[in-house]
């Protein structure tokens, strides 16, 4: 149960520290890349940053492949 807690901890930490660090990563072009997918409308805004979540989960799974050696 212990590394549950610490796991949670540490996921706690991460998120507020991306959080805080978005209006930055807003700058530089985070969320806007080729292939995120925006769809405006009158009454109507539909955003998926799938080419976000791509780089992203590319980075996570390299920093915690790292973390494991």
């Amino acid at each position: 149960m212990n590394g549950i807690a610490r796991f949670l901890i540490v996921l706690g930490a991460v998120l507020i520290l991306v959080g805080l660090l978005m209006p930055w990563l807003g700058k530089l072009g985070l969320g806007r890349l080729p292939g995120d997918i925006v769809i405006e409308r009158e009454n109507f805004s539909f955003y998926f940053p799938i080419t976000t979540s791509i780089l992203l989960s590319l980075l996570l799974s390299a920093i915690f492949w790292l973390l494991q050696r």
